[in-house]
Parts: structure tokens; C-alpha cells; sequence
């Protein structure tokens, strides 16, 4: 049996909000890790990605372009980051034999599902985003049909980085009144609670116990992003009545939005794995751990 004890891993993309959680949860169980940020590896460059994965036996990819807007000006620069550079990563682990775990989204979907998406539904992006998203996937799960795994995450927030919960706080102390869009339903994720599955899920790879493919890492239940702004006003003490409903029409923005992005998770049983706690139990730990 695989000792997991044992096993080096290797974040790249550590400096971005879920890289920089997963790095300190990993010093935090004592595993001997490296944490790359994009100024310290150009993941476009074929031949330093190979350098940098040698002798690692877990590589995660926390890198993106996550400019969802920016993507619709700038496809083929966001399919550099998103894309071709998963494929670099994915031929380098094919050479070196370790697991790679890359994140990608739910952006890979239409959004008019009406039920939990499975891993293995269709896939069919309406924007340049889900779009450059998706080449990565493709090209990790066809260089690494039994390495590689896939993480479709969605509506991450956390302490490092730019997010909907940090910027609907901020609002309250300067509007009293928020608008805020209740016709698209997700799951909020919080970017701990993403590491700690990421964790889990590469423990289980390197142990030769989860299978590879697609994986859902969302939190548990659904809601919409006036449902998330209501329940974080009410954790911080905030009055809710003070968020109100809206439509996307309210707020055009250039790329388009999918309006159903609830993910299911079933392929976390097939890997001996709980799946994801429910996302408001995830902020009301976020927030009160960001209170203290």
C-alpha cells in the first residue's frame, strides 16, 4: 500500500485565494509541499512545467484566468492559462507518473439544467470562460485517463482574493440598500472547505483508492446570490431586509451568465469520499473564523 505520509505535493497557482489556503492547509498537516505562484512558473512554458513536477507525487492546479468578462475580449489568452497550459501540466505528470487534481468550473455548462448536474452530463459553454475551461479539461482527461482529475468548483469566496462575500459586506457599510441578482442558483463554496476536499481527494489518488475523471468539489445545498448576500448579512448581524431581489437583466455584463449551476456529487462515494459540507454551515464557519 501507497504511504501517504510520504507523498510530496505541488500547488501551482499558490499565490491566488484557493492556492494560498491549500498551501497553509498542507504546512498545517505537516506534508512535505512546494507552492509555486504564476511569477515563479510560466505554466504556457512546455519545458519548465516538466522541470517543476519532477519527483512530486500530487500536483494541483490552482491556476486560472478567472476574468470571466475579460475572457470574452481576450479567448485567447484566457485558453493559454485555462487551457493549453492544463494540457503542459497534464503531459508532464503522463512523464513523471504523478496525480494530477486541476480545478475548473461549472462554467463548462449551459446553466438550463433544472436538477443537480452530474459529472458526466454534456458539456456545452456559453462563454469564452467555460469555453477556455473546458480544453483543460479535455486535455488533462485524455493525457491522464487514470491520473488525472478533473475538479469543477463554482462561487468560491475566501480571505485572499477578490469575492462576492467580502464585496457584499463591504456594500453594507456604504449603501443601505443592495440589489442584489435571485434568478441564478449555485452553490457558494468556500475556498477552506474546497482545500480540505482537495486534500482528501489527493490523499485518496495517491493511495490508488479514487478513480480518476470528473469530480463536483461544491458545497452541499443551493441557493441564489441574493440568497448568499441575505445569509451573510444575517451571520454578521446584519439586517437582510436591507439585500433585495433583482434580475440579471438589472446587471448586463458581457459575458453571459449560466442560470442553473447546481452540481451534483456523486462520484465522491465511488472514492470512498464524504462529500462537501452544505454551503451555509462552510460561511458561517468562514465568517466567523474572518470575525475573530
Amino acid at each position: 500500500m501507497t504511504d501517504i505520509s510520504t507523498s510530496r505535493w505541488l500547488v501551482v497557482g499558490a499565490g491566488g485565494m484557493l492556492g494560498r489556503d491549500l498551501s497553509a492547509l498542507l504546512a498545517a498537516e505537516d506534508l512535505e509541499h512546494s507552492a509555486l505562484t504564476r511569477a515563479e512558473l510560466d505554466l504556457t512554458d512546455a519545458a519548465a512545467v516538466k522541470a517543476s513536477v519532477a519527483d512530486y507525487d500530487v500536483v494541483v492546479n490552482a491556476a486560472a484566468w478567472t476574468d470571466v468578462d475579460g475572457a470574452e475580449t481576450h479567448e485567447a489568452e484566457a485558453s493559454a492559462i485555462n487551457g493549453e497550459a492544463v494540457r503542459n501540466l497534464a503531459l508532464a505528470c503522463a512523464d513523471s507518473g504523478a496525480r494530477l487534481l486541476s480545478l475548473s468550473t461549472d462554467y463548462v455548462f449551459p446553466g438550463d439544467a433544472t436538477e443537480p448536474i452530474p459529472e458526466d452530463a454534456p458539456t456545452a459553454p456559453i462563454n469564452a470562460y467555460g469555453r477556455s475551461k473546458l480544453i483543460g479539461e479535455q486535455a488533462l482527461l485524455e493525457l491522464l485517463p487514470e491520473t488525472g482529475y478533473v475538479v469543477r468548483t463554482a462561487w468560491l469566496y475566501g480571505r485572499h482574493g477578490k469575492n462576492f462575500v467580502a464585496t457584499i459586506l463591504n456594500a453594507a457599510s456604504q449603501r443601505e440598500f443592495l440589489d442584489v441578482v435571485d434568478d441564478q442558483q449555485g452553490q457558494p463554496t468556500s475556498t477552506p472547505a474546497l482545500s480540505r476536499q482537495l486534500l482528501a481527494l489527493g490523499r485518496a489518488a495517491h493511495a490508488g483508492r479514487a478513480p480518476a475523471g470528473v469530480y463536483h468539489g461544491t458545497c452541499a445545498g443551493r441557493t441564489t446570490w441574493f440568497g448568499l448576500a441575505r445569509a451573510a448579512f444575517e451571520l454578521r448581524g446584519l439586517d437582510p431586509a436591507r439585500v433585495r431581489p433583482t434580475t440579471s437583466e438589472k446587471f448586463v455584463r458581457p459575458a453571459p451568465r449560466p442560470a442553473y449551476s447546481v452540481l451534483g456529487h456523486r462520484r465522491w462515494a465511488e472514492a470512498g469520499l464524504a462529500p462537501m459540507p452544505g454551503w451555509h454551515e462552510t460561511l458561517r464557519d468562514y465568517l466567523t473564523e474572518t470575525e475573530a
